[in-house]
């Protein structure tokens, strides 16, 4: 597919596009050309470059991408390899930018490209920080959603605003347009594991970003499968509890003591029933109970906390055995530090909280350093990992400086 109005690139500052349109993809080859060839209709009277940030998707939207980008040298490909996350390509994508004026949209035609013209109009004529299309500007009913998915959009949407104090209509919009300089500044802070990135901006700019709104109506997704599913909403959760914290405790951190509470639910409810089928037998059913949360608390890390260092296929046993082993070192820490505790001042609870704390801090910091990267997917088990997130998928089930992405021209 060839765009119109190609434009030869040039070095001068006058040719420099004046927005850069992010689209982070996975799995979207069948959408990648007709959003492409929409955006160049939308913006034909403007200097324009689109960054396809892409998760090395299997089913060949980089491959896609890469021949648009030989017939229209405004298209350029970022192809990520071992790195995953909507957020971490929104990022790297902005960074990549010529233009001051970024935007970011959904490659899924959910997003009405035409909509960046009004967006653009109001961002020159007002001084604005960041312009949203906004969902829920002119009426709150979303057409496109079903009647679950609007309520959980709205109940974000509620959330949001009144934890993290953001001040728009739409704070879990996908598709805004914002100055780069405001994306450099608030970089360092932001998650690269969660799918709200606006939300996550706003809160980290605070009362001293210039807003503006644009009303929009939320389309269809015409092919592919939605990316919303359990993990999308598990990060959800786990980026408002970061925010709240002031932003002091790491987004990784909590997705592990998240699933570290799931964990002892399941050691509570492994520990009745063994109770009950052992005849009362403490020991053994103590022990089975904490192998099951083990266990439960590796998978669930593996496919949540570290979904972007999953281990797959026979490292998955050993990679439990290292992670049992640094999780008795996290117990051992707990039980030290609150014995000295308890027997300082005397408060059960004080000494409980700070072990289970210090635990907890042992167990993240160990098992980050010999389970996830000691067990690094090798290149040939990347499609292993990338087929497992589909599968998921289909059954419903700290910001450093990133390695230099693959471009293609």
């Amino acid at each position: 597919m060839t765009l119109p109005s190609t434009q030869t690139p040039s070095n001068s500052a006058a040719d420099l596009p004046l927005l850069t349109i992010v689209i982070p993809t996975f799995n979207e080859r069948d959408n990648i050309a007709v959003i492409c060839g929409r955006i160049a209709t939308a913006l034909a009277p403007h200097r324009f470059e689109v960054i396809v940030v892409d998760d090395n998707s299997p089913d060949g939207t980089s491959a896609v991408v890469e021949d648009l980008a030989r017939s229209d040298p405004r298209i350029r490909i970022i192809t990520r390899t071992g790195r995953r996350g909507l957020a971490g390509a929104c990022i790297e994508g902005m960074l990549a930018a010529r233009s001051e004026l970024v935007a970011v949209m959904d490659a899924d035609l959910q997003h009405e490209p035409a909509t960046l013209t009004p967006m653009l109009d109001l961002m020159m004529s007002t001084h604005c920080d960041v312009v949203i299309a906004s969902r829920y500007l002119d009426d709150p009913d979303v057409a496109a959603f079903s009647s679950v998915r609007k309520a959980l959009s709205n109940a974000g949407n509620k959330l949001v605003r009144a934890l993290l104090r953001v001040q728009t209509s739409d704070p879990m919009s996908g598709f805004f347009l914002m100055r780069r300089s405001i994306l450099v500044k608030a970089a360092p802070h932001l998650s690269r594991d969660g799918f709200k990135l606006l939300a996550d901006i706003l809160a980290q700019g605070g009362r001293s970003l210039k807003i503006g709104e644009i009303p929009y109506v939320f389309g269809p997704r015409l092919t592919g499968q939605s990316k919303l599913d359990e993990r999308v909403l598990f990060d959800f959760a786990v980026l408002l509890i970061a925010k709240s914290a002031f932003g002091v405790l790491p987004t990784r951190f909590v997705s592990f003591a998240l699933v570290g509470g799931l964990g002892v639910i399941v050691h509570l409810s492994l520990l009745g029933l063994m109770l009950s089928a052992l005849n009362d037998n403490f020991l053994m059913s103590q022990t089975i109970a904490t192998l099951g949360a083990m266990t439960a608390n590796f998978f669930l890390n593996n496919i949540l906390t570290y979904r972007d260092q999953r281990i797959v296929g026979a490292d998955l046993l050993r990679g439990l055995a290292v992670f049992c082993l640094s999780c008795s070192c996290g117990a051992f820490n707990n039980i030290l530090v609150a014995h000295l505790i308890y027997t300082g001042t005397g408060i059960w609870w004080l000494a409980t909280g700070a072990g289970i704390l210090i635990g907890a801090a042992c167990n993240y910091v160990l098992s980050a350093l010999t389970v996830w990267r000691r067990f690094e997917k090798r290149p040939d088990r990347e499609k292993q990992a990338h087929q497992n997130d589909a599968a998921l998928s289909s059954s419903g089930g700290e910001l450093g400086i990133p390695q230099p992405p693959s471009l293609s021209r």
